[in-house]
């Protein structure tokens, strides 16, 4: 799976965010910027990436996934 499959499929189940997705086809690396991450610990804003792809990493089309979420503020902060 292309970087770019991939952050179509996360675009389309984080609707409500702006995500980014660079890689080889093997390894990923994702942020995501979305509201919905606020006030959740860094764990929480992991576990809802990963459970849009679920399904991806079970059946091996997506083996490593490296995963940096903002809201916006914290994302306008890191700039």
């Amino acid at each position: 799976m292309s970087p770019e499959e991939l952050q179509s499929v996360l675009q389309t189940k984080l609707s409500d965010c702006q995500v980014t997705v660079t890689g080889d086809g093997y390894h990923y690396n994702v942020v995501a910027i979305g509201e919905r991450f606020a006030g959740l610990t860094p764990v929480k804003k992991q576990q809802a990436v990963y459970a849009c792809i679920n399904d991806l990493i079970a059946d091996g089309t997506v083996h490593a996934v490296s995963i940096k979420t903002y809201t916006p503020d914290e994302w306008a902060a890191a700039q």
